[in-house]
């Protein structure tokens, strides 16, 4: 079977699964790849969508078979879907239940309102599942089941169902077709279009298909992809088991077998070779989720990534501008402190002049008064620091009609006390360094230019990428046989939008580059003029 007349079987399959139907191509091309890979998938949604057509359908795309198709509610019994007990085996002390025309005998099942299955049918059920066995009676039997596609209105809730939802690969939400559509429905052509059966897959070509996939390798943009994925889900909490990632890949290495998408390896060598390609990993939006809300944050990531390539980090590009954008603005500020001929480092005075001096001390004032300290015998001479004018040391400590204080065993008067400058409050005033602007050595300013256009040249083949995966998108995706339109738009406007966010990344970075030659053309901005004047030194 040639991967070319597989890819066309499955076009013709896939029309006809869609024929008659509106907004229902993503779930037909999910239930048939599901089954393909030899997984289910599930439908959730509203009565009347199409879900139990699209099984039904399903059955249509292969060799004749038994179809079997079941609504669960809380009282089904076993019996509804593995069959009844034989009265015969009874008769003769064994337990074993009559198959036929039921689920252990069906290649494809719909089973609606899936996750009203109660525990008497659920351990039987995901065994039938998981394994395609049935313990009927004391033998366990292997079944011909191809594929479930389970229907729901609701996702479980209840914990025990917890790993049946888990079987579920494939997850699509099924709603009610769109208002511009609405026309369109009522004109519908309800005829469906049932496929030749020289179209319908076997178990047999299903086996091939599988076993051709296995050696269908990942390529290094789809494994870097994956990688950074998981990591994603897992900060949005949403939880992703390890199994599901196994049987993920599976499905994904199915689908670019069956989609037969050939890459060369090298521009000399001659042969080609199947790859899962970042296309490939669209499908991931409706494997990966627990909750619909979740589909578009994992559809948005995918859109952002898929055609950049899992290069393209907009957090990392970003956090990296603006760290030059920061130091290219430490640099213009920076400064040295200036020394005279001796070494000696310059400060600079209250009155604006140039010294060697860290410190000056000059006598406080209050309001243009002078301060002084209280006489010796207080405990705190200062007042907290704030002194006494010549009127309050009169009235709080001195006599008021011969204006003299008893001090260290002397009487002395006002005037005698104010003119001692050992009794004047001082203020001490520390000394700003004086500096300049830094003079960055030429080859330092080299190195900064040299790294910030190293950036740049990354960033321009980052946009050349990103120019190329828009204008491949359309015949990548355009051809795929299994991935539909409606993703094409949304990947179109995250790559436009990642092309805005180069063009905004490439002229931030510009700026930066200038400025750095501005500098190295000794062209120092005006903000950064030196603020000491070049008076003599006191």
């Amino acid at each position: 079977m040639e991967k070319d007349q597989l890819k066309a079987r499955l076009q013709r399959l896939l029309r006809c699964m869609e024929s008659g139907l509106l907004e229902r191509e993503t779930a037909a091309r999910l239930t048939l790849l599901g089954a393909l890979s030899g997984e289910h998938t599930l439908l959730i949604g509203p009565p009347g969508t199409a879900k139990s057509v699209l099984a039904r359908r399903l059955h249509l795309a292969f060799e004749p078979g038994h179809y079997f198709e079941r609504l669960l509610t809380r009282f089904s019994v076993p019996e509804e879907l593995f069959g009844p007990l034989s009265i015969k085996a009874l008769e003769n002390d064994s337990y074993q239940r009559l198959t036929e025309r039921y689920l252990p005998t069906a290649n494809v099942a719909f089973l609606d309102e899936v996750f009203k299955a109660n525990s008497a049918i659920l351990n039987t059920l995901l065994t039938l599942l998981n394994e395609r066995e049935f313990d009927n009676g004391d033998c366990r039997v292997e079944v011909p089941l191809i594929s479930v596609v389970g229907a729901s209105n609701e996702l479980p809730e209840d914990d025990d169902l917890q790993a049946l939802y888990d079987r579920f690969i494939c997850r699509y939400t099924v709603e009610a077709v769109a208002d511009e559509n609405f026309v369109a429905l009522l004109e519908l052509d309800e005829q469906s279009i049932e496929p030749d059966a020289s179209d319908r897959l076997s178990h047999a070509e299903i086996d091939r298909i599988q076993t051709g996939a296995r050696d269908v390798p990942l390529s290094d943009e789809a494994l870097s992809l994956l990688k950074a994925l998981r990591p994603y889900l897992a900060a949005q909490n949403i939880e992703v088991s390890d199994r599901r990632w196994r049987k993920v890949v599976k499905l994904l290495k199915v689908a670019a077998y069956t989609n037969a998408q050939i890459h060369s390896e090298t521009h000399t060598e001659t042969h080609t070779e199947t790859k899962v390609t970042l296309w490939d990993c669209c499908l991931l939006q409706h494997c990966l989720w627990n909750t619909p809300a979740e589909q578009p944050i994992i559809q948005q990531w995918l859109s952002t990534q898929i055609g950049a390539g899992s290069g393209f980090k907009t957090e990392r590009l970003e956090k990296l501008i603006a760290t030059w954008e920061s130091t290219l603005q430490a640099d213009q500020n920076s400064q040295t402190q200036i020394s005279n001929d001796k070494g000696q480092r310059l400060y600079l005075s209250r009155d604006g002049k140039q010294t060697t001096e860290t410190s000056e001390q000059e006598w406080s004032r209050r309001d243009g008064l002078a301060l002084y300290l209280s006489p010796p015998d207080q405990d705190d001479r200062s007042n907290d620091n704030h002194g006494y004018t010549e009127r309050e040391l009169s009235d709080g400590f001195f006599d008021q009609h011969y204006q003299q204080c008893h001090i260290d065993g002397h009487w002395q008067h006002i005037d005698q006390y104010i003119a001692d400058p050992a009794n004047r409050l001082i203020e001490h005033h520390q000394n700003p360094p004086c500096m300049e602007p830094t003079d960055h050595p030429d080859s330092f300013i080299q190195g900064r230019l040299d790294e910030n256009k190293k950036l740049a040249t990354d960033i321009a083949a980052l946009r050349q990428s990103v120019e190329q995966g828009y204008d491949a998108i359309d015949q990548a995706l355009g051809q795929h046989l299994w991935i539909t339109a409606c993703f094409i738009a949304s990947a179109k406007q995250a790559l436009s939008d990642s092309l805005q966010k180069v063009s905004s990344f490439e002229s931030r970075l510009q700026a930066v580059i200038d400025a750095y030659q501005h500098l190295a053309d000794k062209k120092i901005p005006p903000q950064s003029q030196a603020n000491c004047p070049t008076s003599k030194i006191a």
